[in-house]
């Protein structure tokens, strides 16, 4: 079999751009190691930016999101006991984010390609790609009990930090910088009506908790926790009691969150990581094969999106001139947005957790950057345009610029 781009990974990046390539008129395979049930229960990230939106939307993909996603237009900040709204659309012009879960967006992608898409395999592990610096990688995969093969003008790789396409790219050429937190999340599905209907993020001596949902009865609570938590030593009812300790505010006495059922309960490591180049040859790197970010920013699926986004425009651009002046251009143009988000999501990280060593210097700074938020609308746009995402018209300066 032969494709014009063999996408590695049929998680949100992967589909996403395989509709983006299909609706463009170039033909593509997505093999996805693990079976389509596993791929649509996944439960991973639940904030979708305006430009991830556009995406979506652009892929065909946005009718149920616009039913059933829930807008937010800001999201509150919980410190000294007391509250502050950060108004997003009147601090960025009108931008805004949106609750869908990421489970939900696969489903919706997945429905899509099936129905009218290039061939999608599940149950396809890659075993090698080879090539990778030739106008014709081979991509050798095992599926349905036997191995095949798959050849190609391009690879894709949006199967994960762990995934076998990263590994293509030589250590001699890669260079990956990477930081590890000194805490996690112990985070939790509840059948229970969120309070509010925005997020809140709340900073404590206790640590770091964050009330979010995923649909009007569905709650996703987050508390900070140290490394090597086990969950079951956490019972529901500590968790609750925890999180209403965490949240807690002098304006409100009594308040607590509305309890229920708990359906899922995992303990989330907290890591930042960056691999560039993002391209080696014909082979392409896309989402967590590229990097990695700590979930308090809300950047992980946004920055998969953003990064096939780009790598649709310039396959098209490739199809329609010939021109491979944006592919060339990928990576560089990745990692602007890619160091912007890292950043914002590393402020973001360190101004609202407890770090285990941290003492009264370190949290006096944490509160000033909280107050400063509160008091100076500049601070407050600052935040409110990096969590709604920079459109991708716009780059942002970084490191790697």
């Amino acid at each position: 079999m032969h494709t014009t781009v063999a996408i590695v990974g049929g998680g949100p990046a992967g589909l996403l751009l395989a509709r983006l390539l299909h609706n463009a008129g170039i033909d593509s395979v997505v093999l996805e190691r693990r079976d389509r049930a596993y791929v649509e229960q996944r439960q991973r990230a639940g904030i979708l930016e305006q430009a991830t939106v556009d995406a979506l939307r652009a892929a065909g993909a946005g009718a149920r999101l616009d039913r059933e996603g829930l807008v937010h237009d800001g999201i509150e900040l919980r410190f000294r006991r007391r509250t502050h709204r950060v108004d997003f659309p009147a601090l960025t012009g009108g931008r805004r984010v949106w609750v869908y879960a990421q489970t939900e967006v696969v489903k919706d992608l997945i429905a899509l390609q099936l129905s009218d898409g290039g061939p999608l395999l599940f149950d396809a592990e890659v075993l090698t790609v080879e090539g990778a610096a030739t106008p014709r990688p081979v991509v050798r995969y095992a599926h349905e009990g036997r191995e095949q093969t798959l050849t190609c003008d391009y690879v894709v790789g949006c199967d994960g930090f762990h995934g076998i396409v990263r590994g293509v790219v030589p250590e001699s050429v890669r260079t990956t910088h990477e930081r590890t937190y000194p805490y996690s999340w112990l985070g939790i599905l509840a059948e229970a009506p969120p309070v509010y209907d925005e997020l809140i993020y709340a900073h404590s001596e206790r640590g770091f908790a964050l009330a979010s949902m995923r649909s009007p009865t569905v709650s996703r609570l987050y508390l900070q926790v140290p490394n090597g938590t086990d969950p079951a030593d956490w019972p529901d009812e500590r968790i609750w009691d925890e999180l209403d300790a965490r949240l807690a505010t002098d304006t409100e006495p009594g308040w607590r969150l509305e309890r229920g059922a708990v359906t899922a309960k995992s303990v989330l490591p907290m890591r930042s990581s960056v691999t560039e180049p993002m391209r080696h040859g014909r082979v392409f790197l896309a989402g967590d094969a590229a990097h990695i970010v700590p979930p308090t920013g809300a950047k992980g699926l946004n920055l998969a999106a953003a990064d096939v986004t780009v790598l649709a425009r310039a396959f098209a651009h490739l199809d329609r001139t010939g021109s491979a002046e944006l592919l060339d251009a990928y990576s560089d143009t990745c990692l602007r947005r890619v160091w912007r988000a890292e950043h914002f999501s590393y402020f973001m990280t360190t101004m609202l957790h407890t770090d285990p060593a941290q003492d009264g210097f370190d949290t006096g700074l944490q509160l000033s950057q909280l107050d400063r938020i509160a008091t100076s609308p500049h601070a407050a746009a600052e935040l409110a345009e990096n969590y709604t995402g920079l459109p991708l018209g716009v780059p942002a300066a970084g490191p790697s610029s």
